[in-house]
């Protein structure tokens, strides 16, 4: 089949490159030119494992990128919009991205003689597929939705760092349809993967969407404050959340207990679907103390850091980790930021290191020493916070001889400080 994708971020540049793994045609749609040339040179616009390599398979063969509306819809059977949904200032979805890409899509649907199929898979929240996106369409094309082009609502379970095999070996596809045509030309596309599919309405796919992610975050959450009670008491937390994840109907995964959890899905979603609850009259209280105890977690960090050392002003800080988690750059709604962010109002000294996302954090804070390793951030500190989870950090040993004050707050559990052959004053967040 034909498709085209509206949007060259994380979702849909890894949708781009694997529909045509699986054999479709493929059109990128965006308004950045410099996304364009990247695509069309067979380069990835962002860090994803495996998304350059199937770029540069497809590129100018069966996938390209364009600025065109009318040329990518004239030339596709289904169109995926697959912008960006930011939080407004009151933590609530902001659509604008959305609703322009579809006023774009309408037009260019308006030119068309032809059938052609609406699909959302940015992630926003129920009731947006049926009375925002398809009234717009609508408008902008004067056709009629269900006869003249169809509306899918069909969200992304994608990891970052691992978006590219989670694409291609999904756990569930979603689609949900306003009819049956529509259900039918988005579910054939996945056709090729071994994958049973989950055929609804929007505004329940919408919804499974936000289940899933708050869910997941709540995990995390719920994890992170036993933990911080067991440290209280002296209890191993880790040793009870094993204990706790061999029971089925809890399952292990996400129960690890931390500096807490960001991204750009977890955060945003939680709070969307907190705005959506208000909107309705609905006062979510456990999704509202999911965001709070998440929010509270790394600044735990902090403290226990001046309890080793005391006063913060002047000392210098290592803080190893800056991406959201490991293999990544990306640095939206890290724990590292609010930890940073800190520092600075102590006046303290920061050095950072991180393998991939320097750059990105640069942007962010100025009056930070960025450094190219551990050993350089390390060299001379008073004390060091673990914030991400990469590999490489596990495997840190005589790096601690370099600090000048060898106290080091873990926040994800790397050190075992057992097995160091260099002696540091040790502390877990929740261990």
């Amino acid at each position: 089949m034909k498709v085209s994708i509206i949007g060259s971020g994380y979702v849909g540049s890894v949708s781009a490159a694997c529909f045509a793994e699986l054999g479709h045609e493929v059109i990128c749609i965006d308004i950045d030119e410099e996304k364009v040339k990247q695509i069309n040179a067979g380069t990835a616009p962002i860090w994803e494992e495996g998304l350059d390599e199937l770029l540069a398979k497809y590129s100018q063969k069966t996938l390209i990128a364009t600025s065109d509306y009318d040329y990518a819809v004239e030339n596709s059977d289904a169109s995926f919009i697959c912008v960006g949904t930011p939080s407004g200032e009151d933590g609530s979805i902001d659509l604008s991205i959305v609703k322009a890409a579809s006023a774009s899509l309408g037009k260019a649907i308006a030119k068309k003689d032809r059938y052609h199929v609406v699909v959302v898979k940015s992630t926003v929240v129920p009731e947006t597929t049926e009375k925002v996106v398809l009234p717009i369409v609508e408008e902008y094309s004067g056709k009629k939705a269900g006869k003249d082009f169809g509306i899918v609502m069909n969200p992304e379970f994608l990891r970052e760092g691992k978006a590219v095999y989670d694409f291609m070996h999904p756990d569930k596809i979603v689609v949900g349809a306003i009819d049956e045509r529509s259900s039918f030309v988005v579910s054939e596309l996945y056709r090729n993967l071994d994958c049973e599919i989950t055929r609804t309405n929007p505004g329940t796919a919408e919804m499974i969407k936000y289940v899933n992610n708050s869910f997941l975050a709540t995990k995390i959450s719920f994890a992170n404050e036993i933990g911080n009670i067991c440290k209280q008491l002296g209890i191993d937390t880790y040793e009870v959340m094993d204990a706790v994840g061999t029971d089925f109907r809890v399952e292990r995964q996400f129960l690890n207990c931390g500096a807490g959890f960001g991204g750009s899905c977890f955060p945003k979603d939680v709070k969307a679907l907190i705005g959506k609850a208000n909107q309705i009259g609905y006062a979510p209280e456990l999704l509202q103390s999911v965001v709070d105890v998440n929010n509270r977690q790394p600044l735990k960090m902090i403290e226990l850091l001046q309890e080793k050392i005391g006063d913060l002003k002047n000392k210098r800080i290592t803080v190893l980790g800056l991406a959201f988690k490991n293999d990544t750059d990306d640095i939206r709604e890290s724990r590292s930021i609010p930890v940073i962010d800190q520092l600075l109002q102590l006046e303290a000294d920061i050095a950072a290191y991180d393998p991939m996302a320097e750059e990105s954090m640069r942007k962010l804070f100025h009056d930070v020493t960025y450094c190219k390793s551990a050993s350089e951030a390390l060299t001379e500190a008073d004390g060091c916070l673990i914030m991400t989870e990469w590999d490489e950090f596990r495997e840190l040993d005589k790096e601690f001889d370099l600090m000048a004050n060898h106290v080091v707050i873990d926040g994800r559990k790397l050190i075992n400080p057992e097995k160091l052959s260099t002696q540091i004053d040790y502390e877990g967040i929740c261990w």
